[in-house]
């Protein structure tokens, strides 16, 4: 090859490498430091050890993985699929959102014609892996046909069924799969990882910005991490009114505020003041009812105070979510707090 040649390729090469890095960039957060192996999963060690036997041994059965959104499901059977196949991994894996694609049509063709052919692709394993996501969407037809390819095709390919509700996968599925629960981080794993992450992206975090990351993301790993890009994106330093201002959540002092008023102000005085700052703050009842829980906590109140209470919150959270109206129901949340007073004086 001429010299001329060789700069020519080199410039190419350098171009793609260049490419590569912006492409890394572009990328959400959530992508970019998904863990690629089981050893990186920062959680659910019993789960991802129980998996890893069932590897060594090729004995892997049907699996179906439940639990709150952000666990680490998807990561867990993707770094398993990883494991199995190696350079493979793309011709011996079907991943499907189920979201998107739930009728009866996508389990007769597409999981149907992949589930028939045999794995020439690899040695390992001697199967292929079907991935559903979010498969507590699926049509209860869908499900139906797609329990019988579970039963045909077992020779050739293994299921991993993920959804947020078990209760909404057939009983029929959830007997021919092996049932693994994925509970929320705890916030010392959430904890743990974001500091992975910010170290590399070197994000100027405070401590009481941290803090109020790690209360927002309620174990969820995938919520923490998009919270963190966006202030990123949004603040050049990251405290905690930046958290809460970048992810419209009411802030503590706010909702302390708030509480006061109700407790100590009269009726009228008190509904008057709440309205007053809900439309300045731009503030939705329901994040004030979630936010008034948290309070509870730090309140000194009697058993039957505390009991009633939170019973009234729950209620008018199940109200607002059935779209019942804001000013009702902060009537009733305003009327709760005080019948929860004269309790506590009796």
């Amino acid at each position: 090859m001429s010299n001329k040649g060789k700069g020519k390729a080199k410039d190419v090469s350098e171009n793609k490498a260049g490419a590569s890095a912006i492409d890394e960039d572009l990328l959400p957060w959530v992508e970019k430091y998904r863990p690629a192996t089981l050893e990186d999963l920062v959680s659910h060690k019993d789960i991802t050890s129980t998996i890893e036997r069932f590897i060594e041994k090729n004995r892997l059965p049907h699996l179906l993985f439940y639990g709150p959104p952000g666990t680490g499901k998807t990561s867990t059977i993707l770094a398993m699929a990883r494991k199995i196949y190696g350079t493979s991994f793309r011709n011996n894996v079907l991943e499907l959102n189920a979201s998107d694609d739930r009728g009866i049509e996508v389990v007769r063709e597409q999981i149907k014609s992949f589930a028939s052919t045999r794995n020439v692709f690899s040695n390992q394993g001697g199967f292929k892996l079907i991935v559903l996501d979010e498969a507590d969407a699926m049509t209860t037809a869908a499900q139906g046909a797609l329990r019988r390819v579970i039963e045909q095709y077992t020779r050739n390919v293994r299921f991993c069924i993920i959804c947020n509700y078990v209760n909404k996968i057939i009983p029929a599925i959830q007997s021919r799969c092996t049932k693994f629960r994925f509970n929320p981080l705890e916030l010392d794993q959430v904890e743990g990882r974001l500091q992975v992450v910010i170290d590399q992206e070197k994000c100027n975090l405070t401590q009481d910005g941290k803090t109020a990351l790690i209360k927002l993301s309620r174990g969820d790993m995938r919520r923490a991490l998009n919270i963190l890009q966006a202030c990123h994106a949004a603040y050049d330093r990251i405290d905690e009114t930046a958290v809460y201002n970048c992810t419209g959540n009411p802030h503590p002092a706010d909702i302390e505020k708030i509480v006061e008023t109700m407790m100590q102000a009269e009726f009228t005085t008190a509904y008057k003041h709440v309205s007053e700052l809900k439309t300045s703050k731009g503030m939705a009842l329901a994040d004030l009812v979630t936010g008034i829980f948290d309070c509870l906590a730090t309140y000194k109140l009697p058993p039957q105070s505390r009991i009633y209470l939170l019973d009234q919150l729950a209620q008018i959270e199940h109200r607002l979510s059935t779209g019942a109206s804001e000013k009702i129901q902060l009537s009733a949340l305003l009327g709760g707090v005080k019948i929860a007073l004269q309790l506590s004086k009796k």
